[in-house]
């Protein structure tokens, strides 16, 4: 290999590398700023345990209302017991009709 395509190679990796850093820099800059404030439940919101947790029941039997947000990122439920984490929920659906 000839002297001027091993610079020619070298620079490129070298701009490679440099890009890829900035680019990871920049998404972790990202992270950091996120809100604080972005919950993924509120109070006063219902929420849907999965059918996998709650087997027989319907949806409107598996559905509590928010009571309180803790600081641990668990919910507290009207009419259940316990903490609960976002994993024991089914995904928020927007578009279903609250009840």
């Amino acid at each position: 290999m000839k002297k001027r395509t091993r610079w020619l190679l070298g620079g490129v990796a070298f701009g490679a590398g440099a890009i890829s850093a900035a680019f990871a820099y920049r998404k972790r800059n990202n992270v950091q700023l996120e809100k604080k404030s972005d919950k993924w439940a509120r109070p006063g919101m219902p929420v849907t345990f999965r059918a996998e947790l709650m087997p027989g029941r319907d949806r409107d039997q598996r559905t509590f209302v928010v009571k309180e947000l803790l600081s641990s990122g668990r919910v507290s439920l009207q009419g259940a017991d316990g903490e609960h984490v976002e994993r024991e929920f089914e995904p928020i659906q927007l578009d279903r009709p609250v009840t």
